[in-house]
C-alpha cells in the first residue's frame, strides 16, 4: 500500500509473524517493536523464528519495552508504516490501544503518505463492539478501509482496517510490478506461502471504506 516504506512501527509482539513480513522487504530500513512483556520476544522467537523471518535478531529491527501509548505520545520518531496488532480490547489493559486518542497519536507519527493498520477480531466479541471500533477508527480516518481476513470455509473470523494519509486511488498495476521486481522475490514467495499469489488475491480481501460504512457505525459508540 506504501510506495516505498523505509520505517516501520509494529505495535506488539506476539509471535513476531506480523512484524516479520517486513523482514523480507528490502526497501524498509528500520523495524520499531513496541511490546509490553520482555519476555515474549525472545522466547516466541525460539518457537516461531522461521515464520517471523527472524525478526527478533535482524539488524534493522529495535524492540522497546513500553506501554504502546506512553511510547508513541513520547516518541520523537515519525514512521512510514504503523501497524497495531494488540490482543482482544476486552483484555485487562488492551482497550487504550482501540481509543480514539491512541489513533490521534498514531496520525501525528506518521510521515506523509503513511499508512496506518489496525487487526480488529471478529471472533471472542460482539457485532457492538466491532461497530465501535470500526466506527472509533474511521472517526479519526475518515478513508480507512477494512479486508477481511477468511479462514478456510470463506466465513472470515477477523478484519484489517487499513487508512492512508495520501487518498490516491490504488494503483493495481504498480502493485503487481512491486511483486515481479527481481528484488521481491522473497516477497513474492512469502505472499504465496498465504495465498496472496498476485496483487488481484489481495484486493479479493477489500470490504468497504468510511464512506460506505458509515450508515452502519452511524450510532456506534466512540
Amino acid at each position: 500500500v506504501h510506495p516505498n516504506p523505509k520505517s516501520v512501527l509494529i505495535v506488539g509482539f506476539g509471535a513476531g509473524v506480523t512484524a516479520g513480513t517486513f523482514v523480507v522487504h528490502p526497501e524498509v530500513q528500520k523495524i520499531t517493536i513496541c511490546e509490553l512483556e520482555k519476555l515474549i520476544p525472545p522466547a516466541t522467537s525460539r518457537y516461531f523464528n522461521k515464520e517471523n523471518h527472524d525478526v527478533y535478531n535482524d539488524p534493522r529491527t529495535t524492540i522497546h519495552y513500553d506501554d504502546a501509548r506512553h511510547f508513541v505520545l513520547t516518541s520523537p520518531d515519525k514512521y512510514d508504516i504503523i501497524t497495531s496488532d494488540p490482543i482482544h480490547p476486552w483484555v485487562k489493559g488492551t482497550a487504550t490501544l482501540y481509543s480514539k486518542e491512541y489513533y490521534e497519536m498514531v496520525k501525528r507519527h506518521l510521515n506523509p503518505g503513511g499508512v496506518v493498520t489496525q487487526w480488529v477480531p471478529l471472533y471472542e466479541s460482539t457485532e457492538e463492539v466491532v461497530k465501535s471500533e470500526v466506527a472509533t477508527f474511521l472517526s479519526v480516518f475518515p478513508n480507512g478501509t477494512v479486508w477481511r481476513n477468511d479462514n478456510t470455509d470463506g466465513s472470515g473470523y477477523d478484519v484489517v482496517l487499513v487508512a492512508r494519509l495520501d487518498d490516491a486511488p490504488i494503483d493495481v498495476d504498480a502493485w503487481q510490478a512491486r511483486i515481479d521486481r527481481p528484488e521481491a522475490a522473497v516477497v513474492k514467495q512469502s505472499l504465496a506461502e498465504v495465498g496472496f499469489t498476485s496483487a488481484f488475491d489481495l484486493l479479493r480481501t477489500y470490504s468497504g471504506r468510511g464512506k460506505e460504512l458509515a450508515p452502519w457505525v452511524a450510532n456506534a459508540e466512540i
